[in-house]
């Protein structure tokens, strides 16, 4: 059975991994005959925002710890996360990956991603294994991969234009599709950066999840 790292960055769209896109994923994997193992860095969040009003609150939560709500407690420190154990990462997105994962929601082009990440998708790379990355969380391939690489968010130009500030190259796609770069074995989705329901975002994401097994 492969095993897919799969990397979470707290619970909730806002201030975490997007809750609908790591279920999807998990599911997907699992459906798919693949072994989900997820980790998380054990750091406290950048910041806690209060998902019905949209504000933040004065509270100091863990990305870990919040994570563990995901993964029913199955979850481990990434900073236990091994390449030669894995098969492939697959990363969801919300705002955990622009903040917990890396800073990029606060500092644009000049971001900097979490070092135990970067250990891990280099290494996984470096072997061939596959790395899928959905919604935000593709803005981090640059900052991640020492090599040009093809990959979307969507179709948002802002963002776009921010990704290939540093670096990389944005490809428009479809909330339905994915973008390949067979060469780095890099596949990407655009889930909720453009998905209008839950349905939207999983066509995107069952893809994402049937490629990146197809890699590995």
């Amino acid at each position: 059975m492969k095993k897919i790292g799969v990397i979470l960055s707290g619970c909730g769209v806002y201030d975490g991994s997007e809750i609908h896109e790591a279920v999807i994923t998990l599911l997907a994997l699992d459906r798919q005959g693949a072994q989900a193992v997820c980790f998380a860095p054990d750091k406290p969040q950048s910041d806690v925002i209060n998902h019905l009003t949209g504000e933040p609150v004065a509270q100091s939560r863990n990305v870990l710890v919040e994570s563990a709500r995901i993964a029913r407690g199955n979850i481990r420190p990434l900073s236990e996360a091994r390449a030669s154990d894995l098969d492939g990462v697959i990363i969801p997105g919300g705002f955990g990956a622009a903040k917990n994962l890396s800073n990029f929601a606060s500092a644009g082009s000049e971001y900097v991603v979490d070092e135990d990440l970067k250990t891990l998708v280099q290494a996984c790379h470096k072997a061939g294994k596959p790395l899928g990355f959905i919604c935000i969380a593709p803005a981090m391939l640059p900052g991640l991969l020492e090599c040009p690489v093809r990959f979307t968010i969507g179709t948002d130009p802002d963002t776009a234009e921010t990704i290939e500030e540093r670096g990389g190259e944005h490809i428009p796609c479809p909330v339905d599709d994915i973008v390949v770069d067979e060469e780095q074995k890099v596949v990407t989705t655009p889930a909720y950066m453009l998905a209008q329901n839950i349905g939207e975002a999983a066509t995107g994401i069952e893809m994402l999840v049937a490629r990146v097994l197809a890699l590995s």
